[in-house]
């Protein structure tokens, strides 16, 4: 399904006003906070807070006792920042796009609170004839998991935008099919779907290069920004910050904990994600994915992110352009060392 960018531009917008207007209860403190995330082995940071209660725990050493986390996956960030500005959640693991798309439209009222992961994205095809940007034609299809705002495909233009001029950025826009991973993984591998390509994520894009007969890498990530890119990073609303400093805290630490976790003992970690999503794939599989170029990039600092933010403001995504990252990041993490 193919939802039209302006459209949710405009609704992003006046969710955006009214959740700035309202006193609602969001702005009360709260013990009970749910907390989203995509599928995916990018966002091994939250199933390790999950299992091991790391939010609940810093909460408590905080002075915050009785805080409870209910976590919820969705299949694309887009309907995650829904979520997030209709109040029916209160935080969100997900892309630096929808990030600067929120930040943006709520003008400054929503900002990220640290960043959990920047691991590579890879645009997988299994058609012969793709092998560069320059070969996907008027009628391929790119599943992505976000139209427009997602990471994958700000990527798919910011590739576009070098491989045939900057004016040229969206040339490829549509060419996109909103999918989350895993169905876009299930349409790659069936020989007769009209989805031949996939920009994926961790653990999905392996899977296809491992499985699907003829998947390819087309481009990575790592080349198309010029190095590591968050897209897994915690953010909220400001009211909600500023209600519940100390869950945002608590937050922050949590991420440090549990990213520490992970490179301390990966095979336990893999452990854990295998348990809390249920995913089939082989510890042995999972921690050899782990083992590729830039696949502990786990860190607190947003990297790359900026690139985002110039690309965005360019194309006239983004109305207000930032001068910092630290302008759509809250406070909590302004010591950190971001991009």
């Amino acid at each position: 399904m193919i939802h039209s960018p302006t459209r949710r531009a405009l609704a992003a917008g006046f969710l955006a006003a009214g959740l700035l207007a309202s006193g609602s209860a969001r702005a009360q403190q709260k013990s009970d906070v749910a907390i989203t995330r995509q599928p995916g082995i990018i966002y091994l940071p939250t199933h390790v807070i999950e299992k091991q209660g790391l939010i609940e725990k810093h909460a408590e050493r905080l002075g915050v006792p009785g805080v409870k986390t209910k976590w919820l996956t969705f299949t694309g960030g887009g309907s995650q920042t829904d979520a997030l500005l209709a109040g029916n959640v209160d935080i969100v693991n997900t892309g630096t796009g929808n990030l600067l798309l929120l930040w943006d439209r709520t003008r400054g009222g929503v900002k990220g609170i640290v960043a959990t992961s920047a691991l590579p994205l890879l645009l997988v095809s299994r058609d012969p004839k793709i092998r560069t940007i320059k070969d996907i034609g008027p009628g391929d299809k790119v599943a992505v998991p976000t139209v427009k705002v997602s990471t994958q495909a700000i990527l798919l233009q910011m590739a576009a935008g070098e491989a045939y001029g900057a004016d040229q950025s969206g040339r490829l826009d549509a060419n996109t099919v909103q999918l989350g991973h895993p169905d876009a993984a299930i349409a790659l591998a069936n020989p007769t779907h009209e989805i031949k390509t996939h920009f994926a994520a961790p653990p999905f894009q392996y899977v296809e290069l491992r499985t699907v007969p003829g998947a390819h890498i087309v481009a990575r990530s790592p080349d198309i920004i010029g190095g590591p890119l968050t897209q897994g990073q915690f953010f909220t609303t400001t009211k909600f910050a500023d209600a519940n400093p100390k869950i945002v805290q608590a937050v922050r630490a949590a991420s440090e904990e549990a990213q520490a976790f992970i490179r301390q003992d990966p095979a336990k970690a893999v452990e854990i994600y295998r348990e809390v999503t249920g995913d089939k794939t082989s510890a042995e599989d999972l921690l050899s994915y782990l083992a590729e170029p830039g696949m502990m990039e786990f860190n607190l600092q947003p990297q790359g992110t900026m690139r985002f933010a110039e690309h965005l403001g360019r194309i006239g995504t983004l109305r207000t352009k930032p001068k910092a990252w630290t302008d759509y990041y809250l406070p909590v993490a302004h010591d950190l060392s971001g991009s």
